[in-house]
């Protein structure tokens, strides 16, 4: 198969060894919601746009498990809190035959880092791509929480805008008494 970047061939993977070191190597980016939580990001949104559009499509899964796997898999390695804390993915309901949030949320279960599943789901399916933040304020996801022991949680999701799904999910989380001690996120669109 062909590079997606430097269209050489790689016998093995989607994205060559040379372009994964080359173009790919994660940096830390952080930004503070209105909340005051901080939301971390990897990369920016510009960088790896083309990447992020395979989202809904056959390869998707397999660009997503390599972004997570030298984004959030070193991260978890490099995190130590001091106890268990719970990842959960924004709305990780299966689309196009798997969830982005789930695949994330996958890379960093670690030592201190529990990954949950099927935890925060949104009753509100609206596409939010490329629409307003008033347009977002105005479709809430409507989150459904499923309990679970844990106190500390790192959200998880793919990309941040506005930052309204990230804020309304740290609501629904702080109901539960809950507390979001960061969001992770793969990139960043307010990123020059």
């Amino acid at each position: 198969m062909k590079c997606l970047l430097c269209e050489k061939y790689s016998l093995t993977q989607h994205i060559c060894k040379n372009c994964q070191t080359q173009f790919l190597q994660p940096s830390l980016y952080k930004r503070k919601l209105s909340n005051g939580i901080e939301v971390i990001s990897f990369y920016r949104y510009e960088d790896i746009k083309k990447l992020l559009f395979t989202k809904h499509t056959d390869i998707g899964y397999h660009i997503y498990t390599l972004l997570a796997k030298l984004s959030f898999k070193k991260f978890a390695q490099e995190f130590h809190f001091g106890e268990q804390v719970a990842s959960v993915g924004i709305d990780d309901t299966t689309r196009s035959g798997y969830s982005h949030t789930a695949v994330l949320n996958r890379a960093l279960k670690s030592t201190d880092i529990k990954a949950l599943y099927g935890t925060l789901r949104a009753t509100n399916s609206i596409n939010y791509s490329g629409e307003s933040r008033a347009f977002r304020e105005e479709n809430p996801r409507n989150f459904k929480l499923k309990n679970f022991r844990t106190k500390y949680v790192i959200l998880v999701d793919d990309i941040i805008t506005t930052g309204t799904t990230l804020s309304e999910a740290i609501i629904v989380l702080k109901e539960k008494e809950k507390e979001v001690i960061f969001c992770l996120t793969l990139c960043d669109v307010s990123l020059k």
